[in-house]
């Protein structure tokens, strides 16, 4: 039996080709969901509506106004909303003495007060409806328990929509909502496209791993999977879906171009 089936879930940032959202939305349509995905780009996101059988609406979760209404549109196609997730994020790399200002308000606007919108609009949408409740996910990252050079600004506010998702947990549990946090780590995707292209990066991050590889957006997906279906009687959780990476931590800059310099090093050579 389809683990969603009979549910109606919204992933919001599911509008890069192959990114993670849509990773997600494709397993939860293929587990019986009714899924509506949402993003900046029309078109992806009408490209992949047909393709689910599902529904889409344009988003940015960093305009309060925006988010509410996706959650008003979720509602009245689907008629409810049971699970609701936040796959929107910015991989800014640069150090504290570097970011500047407009980076700084671009991701917390991003990565704070967008997580901040999405949970008080989705919020608000499970409570409302009968039956109340919903599985509530903030995609997160490793970093903000396996440090690494030159993200604080990124791990900062993912950090802070972490603490959002226990409040949120602790606040409106009540209502049957259940939010919970999924850290992946250094997953290839479109967004990190360019990084797994530099020869012996990938290499450097490989010995972090318990498990002995890095985790994929299947790994990230079925993880969500999981906490949005009626086995996961969990709330308030990170769930670490990257093969203990945080048992043994990030290489740091100084291990990234010891790797990289032997990897370029054995090209010339």
């Amino acid at each position: 039996m389809a683990r969603l089936a009979g549910k109606k879930a919204v992933i919001l940032g599911a509008a890069g080709k192959d990114n993670m959202g849509q990773t997600i939305a494709r397993l939860f349509a293929r587990e019986g969901a009714e899924v509506l995905v949402a993003g900046r780009k029309a078109g992806p996101l009408e490209e992949l509506a047909k393709e689910l059988g599902g529904h889409w609406a344009l988003c940015d979760i960093s305009d309060r106004a925006q988010v509410r209404a996706l959650a008003e549109t979720a509602a009245s196609k689907m008629g409810r909303v049971d699970a609701a997730i936040n796959a929107t994020g910015w991989g800014l790399l640069a150090s504290l003495i570097d970011t500047t200002e407009e980076q700084l308000d671009q991701i917390v606007d991003l990565q704070f007060k967008g997580v901040h919108h999405f949970l008080q609009a989705f919020v608000e949408q499970m409570i409302a409806q009968k039956p109340q409740g919903g599985s509530l996910i903030s995609l997160s990252s490793a970093t903000t328990k396996a440090l690494i050079n030159n993200h604080a600004a990124y791990i900062g506010t993912k950090t802070g929509a972490e603490a959002l998702i226990r409040c949120v947990a602790n606040d409106y549990g009540q209502y049957g909502i259940r939010a919970n946090t999924v850290s992946p780590a250094f997953t290839e995707s479109p967004m990190t496209a360019q990084s797994f292209a530099v020869p012996g990066l990938v290499d450097a991050f490989l010995p972090k791993y318990p498990l002995g590889r890095l985790n994929t957006s299947d790994d990230v997906a079925a993880a969500c999977l999981w906490l949005c279906s009626d086995e996961a009687f969990v709330t308030g959780q990170n769930i670490q879906p990257n093969g203990g990476l945080t048992l043994r931590g990030n290489p740091q800059a100084v291990d990234i171009e010891r790797s990289v310099g032997a990897a370029m090093a054995a090209a010339k050579g």
